[in-house]
């Protein structure tokens, strides 16, 4: 099932009387269950990409559709509920909050979204739990590891059940084995939960995890399986 769709996207920045061409009129369709892989050098524009898929940056042209809704015609103030609803984010850096627990950085988008602290407290211990993480609810994350604080960020992004899980260099900080352990858990998230999962990486070690996979140069995407 088709969980987004994205047609002629584009993002240009000015840099003095020049144009840039970050992203250059990508079409692209994340499927529910499956993970789409998108591979690139630093400066290809892949990270700009999974940033305009997920509504963090605003295109120049294109159309972005999630579960048959038109991101691109939202209101500025609209589009935090539609992340929230549509959404997760893992992050190259974790973007863990440091002085909340692992369990309390799971439950903080739930309580954006005004799921009850309770029953954010609840999901929050089971999607950790489920991710090996039990005996570390109450840890702050100076005291987890970078594989640890990977699967927290993994469970944030889980916490709101989203149709998309978005996910920039998520192997990046992790060593070699950790980096494949990782890679393994988004495509066991993709099977289980029905989500579309979509990782934009330079990371060779993690292709085959990848239903998909793309090749991302000079804002243009080229598909290679």
């Amino acid at each position: 099932m088709e969980a987004l769709r994205a047609d002629g996207v584009t993002k240009v920045y000015a840099n003095g009387g020049t144009e840039v061409r970050a992203v250059d009129g990508v079409d692209i369709a994340l499927q529910g269950g499956e993970v789409t892989l998108i591979m690139g050098p630093s400066g290809s524009g892949k990270t700009t990409l999974l940033f305009l898929l997920g509504g963090l940056l605003r295109l120049t042209a294109g159309r972005i559709v999630v579960s048959g809704k038109d991101l691109t015609l939202l209101r500025e103030r609209a589009m935090p509920a539609a992340r929230l609803e549509n959404f997760g984010f893992v992050f190259q850096d974790f973007n863990l909050l440091a002085n909340l627990t692992a369990r309390e950085n799971v439950q903080v988008p739930m309580e954006l979204a005004g799921v009850a602290p309770a029953k954010s407290r609840n999901r929050a211990g089971t999607l950790l739990t489920g991710l090996g993480l039990g005996e570390r609810l109450d840890y702050l994350p100076e005291k987890l590891s970078g594989g640890e604080k990977q699967r927290v960020s993994i469970a944030r992004a889980l916490a709101n059940t989203p149709r998309v899980l978005l996910a920039d260099e998520p192997t990046a900080n992790l060593d070699s084995k950790l980096g494949k352990d990782v890679a393994a858990l988004f495509q066991h998230v993709a099977r289980s939960t029905g989500a579309a999962v979509l990782m934009v990486s330079h990371d060779a070690r993690i292709v085959d995890v990848a239903d998909r996979l793309f090749l991302m140069e000079d804002g243009r995407l080229q598909t290679m399986t």
